[in-house]
């Protein structure tokens, strides 16, 4: 089997963090979303357990998650560490977003892999989800600030104990020319050989 390896190469060397200060305010559909949600599933993991997990937040959803995160984050923070700019973008990323997506690692009861190898084979599927969505012109970014990973955001999701948020995937359009290409180092820089 062989497939088109350029184009391959170009969605993998375009795929950019795009911020939601950015989002133009059109709305990716909900059949997109699926197609991306979809290529999640063909990502590598171990004893097929396949602990990938999204939860999906759009219209009033939201909202609903917008202020539950930065209520939950004045609540809990004490007065002197509270910090005003990142309470304003946990209410205000949301809400200039066409979606989010809660990117989670379901443990597997049996645990019959090590908990590093779920979580890598959910980056795997979330990097799945990033060139899907790069092909189809979405502009995207994966976030791991605010309530990321906290015990309230875990209830909120309705997660279990050993589940682990590893943070939200963004999604929406921009009105304004895709992202250059930055600068990667070598492979040379990176890459140890031993022949």
């Amino acid at each position: 089997m062989k497939f088109d390896r350029e184009n391959l190469k170009a969605i993998i060397e375009n795929r950019r963090t795009i911020y939601p200060e950015q989002f133009s305010g059109k709305k990716v559909s909900q059949e997109d979303i699926k197609l991306i949600l979809d290529s999640a599933r063909f990502a590598p993991t171990h004893k097929s357990t396949q602990p990938w997990r999204f939860k999906v937040f759009s219209g009033k959803g939201l909202e609903a998650l917008a202020n539950f995160q930065s209520e939950k984050y004045k609540e809990i923070t004490a007065e002197e560490e509270f910090n005003s700019g990142k309470y304003d973008k946990m209410k205000s990323r949301p809400l200039r977003s066409s979606a989010m997506i809660a990117v989670c690692m379901t443990r597997d009861v049996k645990e019959s892999v090590p908990e590093i190898e779920e979580i890598i084979a959910t980056s795997a599927a979330l990097e799945n989800m990033f060139l899907t969505g790069t092909s189809m012109g979405i502009a995207m970014s994966f976030l791991t600030g605010g309530m990321t990973g906290t015990k309230e955001m875990k209830q909120f999701l309705n997660l279990r104990e050993k589940d682990i948020h590893l943070g939200f995937f963004y999604l929406g359009y921009i009105d304004t020319d895709w992202p250059k290409v930055k600068k990667r180092k070598p492979i040379d820089e990176f890459t140890e050989w031993s022949e």
